[in-house]
């Protein structure tokens, strides 16, 4: 016999005794007790529970419930609606098939609070699904997927119909051909090879690198699985129309365009355009105007607040900001099949090199923090060494790529120091050619190319400071002579060994195993996105981020985080007296590069 409590007892025992008196007491009592028994559920019911009804709540992305990647890109993704059980207090989504035919209802789900942690859910965020490719192993795409934004037509292909004015000097319609490369080169002379020369112009990347786009594997159509967004705004042309004699307006309308484009569309909200980037085949100082007035040079697109949140590439970065990277100016060489990299290699690995060191340029009397002129003066007093040096004149062999390229070829180095600004297309012709670059300033490819170059520089170069040869007048060539035949022999395997991911391929063809410098750096970009979404995730943060030593950070070693005194920070250091300004010598360094494109150095 069940036990009962006794409070329920004692209530039946007064009834007991009670009864045969008048019942009506009692079953007013419980008609009282009845009654508020019955509001105090409904009224839990109704206010306490109906406080978290369900349509009440935000909206998640029904993206983020969907964990399953779609191996085919081009297809429709498979639609999940989700059903929401409560368990200990926490949302619990388990995912059910709908049936054929049927639209899913986006599911509206209130997130739980917790006392313990601030962090967002990570299925809440939209870019989770691409995330979640890289974990299909039977997709070979997984974790690379690139979506291209359709842009319309003034922003690319209109200005190559308009190809006459990209240049105030050069009718450019000629290195608009053959995707971009040129017209294609004789052999006259038996420097090149039979195939893949092209007359490249240095600054034909944006047309270049949009073409490789186009025959990228892992293109997809649903945003939702691209590792990241591609742009393919033809920033450089557009700026090449309007430097010389057009004010601030015109230089800037096309990049404020794009910004509210881009701005409108659906994928840029999803990260506030950090997954996003572009290329322009120019220096960066060409879209980084520090003022509105129209005597200020190139246009402001590097700082607009969506171009800063974008990544760029540009075949000179900025040592003092954290938005731009450095790509390989293009060289004349660009194969359409693996075998023809491997010819190329053998070649210059058996090559005869009379000449101890070269140099292919011209002086800068008007910098007074030039060395090229000292360069010059050694060269020319120098039995070991083979110079063309460069001026105005159209006769100049330093317009003559067999010439250049011949030179190279028959040199151990070459040097190569600063143009008008930090970097040289000359470096990586020389590297084409199997000679081993000098380099004088770490802004001319050690802090530039981190992508493409390895970061232990003395493997495949030789770095002698600047300030050395202006001021100690040390002798080059005998620096170069203290180098070991058998270090210099490694140094040269390792120039000829980078040359596939310092050219760019065929864009109307495709290496099958080897990596260009369009794929490294696509690849690397990737990697850089991949690691904001995680950290996104993680809630890190990087309030200690000094982006004026942004060169320091891309020299750190895969886990480091914290900077130290450098060698190199005198090399980087702005003015303090304010006599001179680094971005603005960079911008007057910009306008002299244009000056002397007509000749190209």
């Amino acid at each position: 016999m069940r036990r009962r409590s006794p409070t329920s007892q004692s209530f039946d025992d007064s009834m007991e005794k009670g009864q045969g008196k008048n019942h009506q007491p009692r079953v007013c009592l419980l008609a009282s007790l009845s009654g508020l028994f019955w509001f105090l559920l409904l009224y839990f019911h109704f206010v306490i529970l109906g406080g978290n009804h369900v349509h009440d709540s935000p909206n998640l992305d029904p993206l983020s419930l969907n964990k399953q990647s779609n191996p085919n890109p081009m297809n429709r993704a498979t639609i999940r609606n989700a059903k929401v059980e409560m368990d200990n207090n926490d949302l619990v989504l388990k995912s059910k098939p709908l049936k054929k035919n049927v639209q899913p209802t986006p599911v509206v789900v209130r997130p739980v609070s917790s006392d313990n942690s601030s962090r967002r859910d990570p299925e809440s965020y939209s870019f989770m699904r691409a995330l979640r490719t890289v974990e299909n192993k039977s997709d070979p795409c997984g974790g690379r997927y690139i979506y291209v934004h359709d842009l319309p037509p003034r922003f690319n292909e209109d200005m190559l119909k308009e190809c006459r004015t990209l240049s105030p000097w050069t009718n450019f319609c000629k290195f608009t051909a053959n995707a971009g490369l040129g017209p294609q080169m004789e052999n006259a002379e038996g420097v090149f090879s039979n195939t893949g020369w092209y007359a490249t112009n240095q600054f034909a990347v944006d047309v270049i690198f949009g073409n490789r786009m186009k025959q990228y594997e892992c293109l997809t159509n649903d945003s939702s699985l691209a590792a990241a967004i591609f742009v393919p705004f033809y920033a450089g042309f557009d700026i090449a129309r309007y430097l010389w004699g057009y004010n601030v307006t015109t230089r800037d309308a096309a990049s404020l365009d794009l910004v509210d484009w881009l701005q409108k569309r659906p994928e840029w909200n999803i990260m506030g355009g950090k997954d996003h980037f572009l290329v322009a085949g120019r220096i960066t100082w060409d879209f980084r105007r520090l003022s509105d007035s129209d005597s200020d040079w190139g246009n402001k697109l590097l700082f607009l607040p969506a171009g800063r949140n974008m990544s760029m590439l540009v075949v000179e970065s900025s040592p003092w900001n954290a938005n731009d990277f450095g790509i390989p100016y293009p060289t004349y060489f660009h194969p359409a099949k693996d075998a023809e990299v491997f010819t190329w290699q053998d070649r210059m690995r058996k090559l005869e090199r009379k000449w101890l060191f070269c140099f292919a340029g011209g002086p800068r009397p008007g910098n007074p923090k030039s060395i090229r002129g000292q360069i010059i003066d050694q060269c020319k007093q120098s039995k070991a060494c083979k110079l063309l040096k460069c001026g105005q004149s159209g006769e100049s062999k330093c317009h003559s790529p067999s010439s250049i390229m011949k030179m190279f070829q028959s040199s151990l180095f070459c040097l190569q120091p600063q143009g008008d600004s930090y970097t040289r297309r000359s470096a990586f012709d020389a590297m084409l050619a199997g000679c081993i670059p000098v380099f004088f300033h770490p802004a001319s490819a050690y802090t530039q190319y981190t992508w493409h170059l390895p970061k232990n520089y003395s493997a495949y170069s030789v770095f002698i400071s600047e300030n050395d040869v202006r001021k100690k007048n040390i002798s080059i060539e005998e620096m170069l002579n203290q180098i070991p035949p058998e270090k210099v022999k490694e140094m040269r395997e390792a120039v000829i060994s980078m040359i596939p991911r310092l050219i760019y391929a065929d864009p109307r063809s495709k290496l099958e195993t080897l990596k260009d410098a369009f794929d490294v750096a696509v690849d690397a970009v990737i990697n850089r996105v991949t690691r904001l979404r995680k950290d996104i995730i993680e809630d890190r943060k990087y309030d200690n981020y000094i982006e004026e030593l942004s060169w320091k950070y891309s020299l750190l070693d895969e886990g480091q985080t914290e900077l130290a005194a450098h060698e190199w920070d005198p090399f980087f250091e702005k003015p303090k007296d304010g006599s001179a300004d680094s971005d603005n010598s960079s911008a007057e360094a910009a306008k002299n590069s244009w000056k002397n494109e007509q000749g190209q150095q």
